[in-house]
């Protein structure tokens, strides 16, 4: 990936600017000579990839970003969650610097650029109760999921077109909810017929919330098959391109930033990590 060709300030000039962002753009950072703040902003609700854990970030792009920015000379990079769609509409209008993790969509998110090198691959499917299916698996998508209650994150665009134009014209009824919790706990309580999401976060939420009392409750959980595999998608870091210039230091940033991602996935270095991570949680 060719990133825009900025003329790269001088790393005083770098730090000059950043003191005069502010407190507020800079979640409160002091400014330090030769060590520029960031604030990168990531899901609070995305499980096992991004998450809120004791009111601090976690998850598997946590991880794989705090390896990355610990390499990253001349910054010092604090993380913070935010709930999904207020964190795209930080990016949209210029209020934060950089947000994990969106899947590359330049039509429905152009205010989203530059992205980094992807950090992680995911494989997005569709979830469903096994007694609102009336046609044999694996089912085509989305036609064979008309008539269906689907499920999504509130601000995630996963579906694809074809998905979103039977929306649109009402052959599938869309429900979005905030999170990965409050999508698999509609699903369990017959609310929707189906969620679609990441296998590992689909997977991951469900093992979280299998003694869901509510469920349990109103006659036991039912029976969830995958039904269909949507596509496959990357996570990135992805960087608000409506900054107005808010963020000069951003080009030379985001050059570090890959250089340390392509170093580390040469290197087998994430896969490493998502293995250990998977493995120990």
């Amino acid at each position: 990936m060719k990133l825009s060709d900025v003329a790269r300030p001088t790393a005083r000039a770098l730090r000059l600017a950043a003191c005069a962002v502010g407190a507020a753009a800079l979640a409160g950072a002091p400014c330090l000579a030769g060590d520029i703040p960031v604030t990168i902003y990531a899901d609070e609700g995305y499980p096992p990839y991004s998450f809120a854990q004791n009111g601090k970030p976690a998850g598997l792009y946590y991880e794989i970003v705090k390896a990355a920015v610990a390499r990253i000379e001349g910054y010092r990079v604090e993380i913070k969650t935010v709930p999904w769609k207020r964190g795209m509409a930080m990016l949209e209008h210029g209020s934060a610097f950089a947000l994990y993790p969106p899947y590359l969509n330049t039509r429905d998110e152009p205010w989203t650029w530059p992205y980094s090198l992807p950090l992680f691959e995911e494989h997005v499917v569709a979830v469903c109760r096994k007694d609102a299916l009336s046609k044999k698996l694996p089912m085509a998508w989305p036609r064979d999921f008309y008539g269906l209650r689907i499920g999504n994150n509130a601000g995630f665009i996963v579906g694809g077109a074809e998905f979103d134009q039977a929306v649109k014209d009402g052959k599938i009824a869309l429900s979005e909810a905030r999170d990965n919790a409050a999508n698999i706990s509609k699903l369990m309580l017959n609310r929707l017929d189906c969620y679609i999401n990441d296998r590992q976060a689909i997977a991951w939420t469900i093992k979280a919330q299998k003694h869901d009392v509510q469920a349990s409750a109103q006659g036991g959980q039912p029976e969830l098959v995958e039904a269909a595999v949507i596509g496959v998608e990357q996570g990135f870091l992805g960087y608000s391109d409506r900054d107005h210039g808010k963020y000069p230091f951003k080009t030379d940033f985001a050059k570090k930033f890959d250089t340390v991602i392509y170093q580390m996935k040469r290197q087998g270095e994430i896969e490493r990590i998502a293995q250990a991570y998977f493995r120990a949680n």
